[in-house]
């Protein structure tokens, strides 16, 4: 075959190729290579025809001849570039960047439009496999072409917030790289944007704050872009709130972040993070139940903030809300999700608050949660004060044996930690060895004078060891007096003093208020309610004990506060004013259907109502309950009388005498 027989067979082929005749051009191309067998052109159309006839590894095969033979040549690279792009091509997409990436390469002099539309495709191509840093680089290249081409403003502006729109999904795998190059872009798109102030740059600046905030290392940068949009916008408040939330998460608050808390709040009153920054500024200010108020409300606006959360669980703990304490740290766990870097450092703060309140609950459930929540803790088993909270953990639970280990290592391995000497007191007192466990406190004490809960145990040690040391002024008193003035939220310190003055000073009015504080305090401290009551009661006070039980009755859910329903039905009882006493009665019946008391004290409303078949079922009720109770079976015998049922009422009547032969109702009857 001559060259001029070789250059009319690549027409015919070419011609075929145009007229959709494949086959015809494939025996044209192979006549060819029988006598050329490195014809580039014929290699290609090889491939082209192949593409078209469905044949897509003879069509690569020949595409990649015909660049092993010239591999600067454009015609196959497109060849193979369009092949790769048909649907039914899969698993070829680094193949085909690779591909795009050549392409660049040969048009890079050339057909300018031809790069672009490459250039695009590759990056769309790289967007598809999320491989961001190949995004941001390839649409840089794209952009700083347009530059030299010297292209408008308005068209860099547009291509610097498509490549924005490219790296948006990327801040959550982010690699550093990538993170400055999407943070330039925005740096650029701000700088480049015509309408300023408008709103679509405050929409933009609003994104890049967004997105500097996920940044934990852009502090400077983050601060510098919130006061230069408050400096363009300062009616806005959105950089100000991301500006408070950062120094929230940031857990400090320096005079700045104070600052910044309280612009914001003049600006917006019912901003979440301003409100959240006021709460914490309460905590930090010890008024712990302004700052619950504060956090509670700042939170439902602005709930996936797990700093705050953190911040309302330890005022909630301060102020001994320990159940409302521990739902805050699951809410402030689930906000953090999987944390990493400064978030795992919130993580163990919260774990080990969450423990220490689960140990204040001081029951197996809660202690065995406690000891889930410390193991959860990421590089805390050298901790000495988690090593603590274990060993207190382990205490609550009955693992004594477990704490008293722990106990023994700690004073070894840290003889100055006054955790340590707090745990081995907190063993020795549960097992009523009050010398030891006094020496223990005092060390405690004498390494964290400031803690009450040393101070409250030791109180009670002084209180259960002798009746000298509960009678000492110097001891038990002076403990709880400390345990009180350094935690004025601990209502068991009150209770404790409600006892010493009641019991050992003889003081019913200071016994009284003392009881009355523990009670509101804690109002679930029945003793304490009933006691503040009774005082009330014996000192002629009827409106301060009626005022404290009808508060009770008032918050009380059905089935709950029976001493409270007790002593006020009692109280009617004794004014004749059955009908209320029946109805206060039976509310304590409904808490406890099994007390005796209760039912005979009821037979008596109903009977001074005159409701003497419900009053007899009462006594009867009663004495089933407890057959020693002769006022109950006598008051059945008399009601028994009364309804004219002789019989039954004289066989109760000797029933009682056979037990108590001298009694002169029953014997009356």
């Amino acid at each position: 075959m001559s060259n001029k027989e070789v250059k009319a067979a690549l027409k015919s082929a070419r011609d075929a190729i145009k007229n959709k005749e494949y086959k015809e051009a494939l025996k044209h191309c192979k006549a060819v290579l029988k006598q050329e067998k490195n014809n580039y052109n014929a290699w290609v159309f090889i491939g082209l025809a192949a593409a078209e006839l469905e044949q897509p590894d003879q069509a690569k095969g020949a595409y990649k001849k015909a660049i092993e033979l010239e591999p600067n040549q454009l015609l196959a690279w497109q060849g193979l570039a369009n092949l790769y792009e048909k649907p039914n091509q899969i698993d070829v997409k680094g193949d085909l960047a690779d591909v795009y990436q050549k392409l660049l390469e040969l048009y890079e002099s050339g057909d300018k439009q031809k790069w672009c539309d490459v250039c695009n495709k590759l990056v769309e191509l790289y967007h598809q496999e999320r491989k961001y840093l190949e995004v941001a680089e390839t649409w840089q290249k794209l952009i700083r072409r347009k530059q030299e081409e010297g292209a408008e403003k308005a068209e860099l502006h547009q291509l610097w917030k498509k490549m924005i729109q490219l790296l948006k999904d990327s801040t959550r795998n982010q690699d550093n790289k990538t993170g400055q190059l999407l943070l330039t872009a925005f740096e650029h798109a701000l700088d480049s944007a015509d309408a300023v102030p408008g709103e679509d740059h405050q929409n933009l600046y609003k994104d890049f704050i967004q997105c500097l905030s996920k940044f934990p290392h852009e502090v400077a940068r983050l601060e510098k872009a919130c006061h230069d949009m408050m400096a363009l916008y300062p009616n806005m408040s959105y950089p100000l709130e991301v500006l408070c939330l950062h120094f929230v998460n940031s857990g400090i608050l320096s005079e700045k972040a104070l600052q910044c808390f309280s612009r914001l709040l003049e600006m917006d009153a019912s901003s979440g993070p301003g409100i959240i920054g006021f709460g914490i500024k309460c905590l930090k200010e010890k008024k712990y139940k302004e700052a619950v108020k504060s956090l509670t409300e700042g939170l439902q606006k602005t709930n996936q903030c797990p700093a705050a959360w953190y911040y309302l669980a330890e005022a909630q703990m301060k102020i001994h809300e320990h159940r409302n304490a521990v739902l805050s740290c699951n809410q402030a766990l689930e906000a953090l999700g999987t944390p990493e870097g400064p978030n795992l450092q919130w993580k163990n703060l919260v774990l080990q608050l969450k423990a220490e309140t689960l140990i204040k609950i001081a029951d197996a459930d809660a202690a065995e949660e406690a000891i889930k929540a410390l193991e959860q803790m990421i590089d805390a088993s050298s901790d000495p004060v988690v090593s603590a909270l274990r060993g207190q953990a382990y205490l609550n639970k009955g693992v004594m044996d477990q704490a008293s280990k722990i106990s023994q290592e700690l004073l070894l391995s840290h003889p100055d930690l006054a955790e340590a000497h707090a745990l081995e007191g907190f063993i020795h007192y549960s097992q009523k060895s009050y010398e030891q466990a006094e020496k223990s406190f005092l060390n405690a004490i004498e390494r964290k004078a400031g803690t009450a809960e040393y101070h409250q145990y030791l109180g009670l040690t002084y209180w259960f060891m002798s009746d000298e040391t509960k009678k000492d002024k110097g001891k038990a008193l002076t403990q709880f007096l400390k345990a009180a003035k350094l935690d004025s939220y601990l209502g068991s310190a009150f209770y404790y003093l409600g006892n010493y003055y009641r019991d050992i000073a003889g003081d019913k009015s200071r016994a009284r208020g003392c009881y009355k504080k523990a009670f509101e305090l804690d109002e679930i401290d029945e003793e304490s309610g009933a006691a503040a009551v009774n005082l009330s009661v014996e000192l002629g006070d009827m409106d301060t004990a009626l005022s404290i039980l009808n508060e009770v009755t008032e918050k009380a859910r059905p089935g709950t506060a029976k001493w409270a329903w007790l002593h006020r039905g009692l109280y009617y009882l004794r004014i004749g004013q059955p009908s209320q006493a029946v109805a206060d009665l039976q509310a304590a019946l409904r808490a406890d259907p099994k007390d005796s008391n209760c039912w005979e004290s009821l037979g008596e409303a109903y009977l001074n109502r005159g409701s003497y078949s419900t009053a007899l079922k009462s006594f009867r009720k009663a004495s089933e309950l407890n057959p020693g109770l002769v006022y109950s079976v006598y008051r059945a015998a008399a009601l028994e009388q009364i309804l004219g049922k002789y019989e039954n009422a004289i066989a109760t009547y000797q029933q009682i005498l056979k037990k108590t032969e001298n009694y002169v109702p029953a014997l009356k009857g």
